[in-house]
C-alpha cells in the first residue's frame, strides 16, 4: 500500500546532497579507524538530530558547494593541513586553471597558486590578456599534503566531488588542467601529460587543455614553448588576443 501523500516528507535536492556528504564523512572515519557496523556516536546523533532542521544549502553555486565542504574531514589530508584551499577567482569566469593539489605556501596562506608557481602561472595569464581575478584558479584536491608527496586516490576520491560541483556551478567555456595528475583525474584517462597535451578534451561538453604545471616549468623550462602552444590554442577558442 502506498504511503498517504500528507505522509510524505519531500527534501530538496541540495539538502539530500548535504545528508550524504555528512553520511559519507562519517562512514569515511570509521573506515579510517578500522571499524564498521552501524555508526550511532553521540556526533553522529547529532547530525542526525539537525537534518531537516538546517537551513537548505544551495550546492548549485560556490558558496553553497563551500558550505557543504565545510570543515572538511573526509580523509587524511585534514589531520596535517593549515588551510582548506578551496580556489578563488571570478565565479562567471569563461577560464578555469584546475591545478593538481595546493602546495605549502598555498596552505599557509589558504589560496591557491601563491608561491613561485603561482608566479609563473600569473605571467601566462597576463599574457593571455587576463588577470588573476578574469580567471578561477582551483584544484583537483583542496588540502596539502604535508609529508612531500602527491594526494593519494582514496584522498583524490573524497576530494573529487567537490572540483565537479565547482565546475557545474562555474561553467566555464574553458578548463586548462595543469599537471598530469590534473589531467588525468579530470578525464579519468591513465595517458601521461606529454600525451594529453596540445588538444583539446572534454568534460562535461566543456572544452579541456592538459598542459604542463607551472611547477615543472621551473624545473624544466625548456617545455615553455609547448605550454604557450597550448596556451594560444585556448586563447583562439575564447577569442582572446596575446598580451605585451
Amino acid at each position: 500500500m502506498s504511503e498517504p501523500e500528507s505522509h510524505r516528507v519531500s527534501i530538496a535536492p541540495q539538502q539530500f546532497a548535504a545528508v550524504v556528504d555528512q553520511v559519507r564523512q562519517s562512514l569515511t572515519a570509521l573506515a579510517q579507524q578500522g571499524l564498521d557496523g552501524v555508526d550511532c556516536s553521540r556526533q553522529s546523533l547529532a547530525i542526525i538530530e539537525r537534518w531537516g532542521r538546517e537551513p537548505a544549502v544551495d550546492a548549485q553555486d560556490l558558496d553553497g558547494v563551500r558550505k557543504i565542504l565545510g570543515d572538511c574531514r573526509r580523509c587524511r589530508l585534514a589531520r596535517g593541513r593549515k588551510a582548506i584551499v578551496f580556489g578563488e577567482g571570478d565565479a562567471d569566469a569563461d577560464l578555469v586553471f584546475v591545478g593538481e593539489y595546493p602546495a605549502v605556501e598555498d596552505d599557509r596562506q589558504g589560496r591557491p597558486f601563491t608561491g613561485s608557481a603561482g608566479r609563473l602561472l600569473a605571467r601566462i595569464i597576463e599574457a593571455m590578456s587576463l588577470t588573476r581575478e578574469q580567471v578561477y584558479l582551483c584544484s583537483i584536491v583542496k588540502c596539502c599534503p604535508t609529508d612531500d608527496r602527491p594526494p593519494s586516490s582514496e584522498e583524490i576520491e573524497a576530494c573529487l566531488p567537490f572540483l565537479k560541483r565547482q565546475l557545474a556551478a562555474l561553467q566555464p567555456k574553458a578548463i586548462i588542467a595543469l599537471g598530469g595528475l590534473a589531467a588525468r583525474t579530470l578525464l579519468a584517462s591513465p595517458e601521461p601529460i606529454a600525451r594529453l597535451r596540445g588538444r583539446f578534451h572534454e568534460y562535461q561538453q566543456i572544452k579541456v587543455m592538459p598542459t604542463f604545471h607551472p611547477a615543472y616549468l621551473l624545473r624544466h623550462p625548456e617545455h615553455k614553448r609547448a605550454v604557450w602552444e597550448d596556451v594560444q590554442q585556448v586563447m583562439r577558442l575564447l577569442g582572446l588576443k596575446a598580451g605585451k
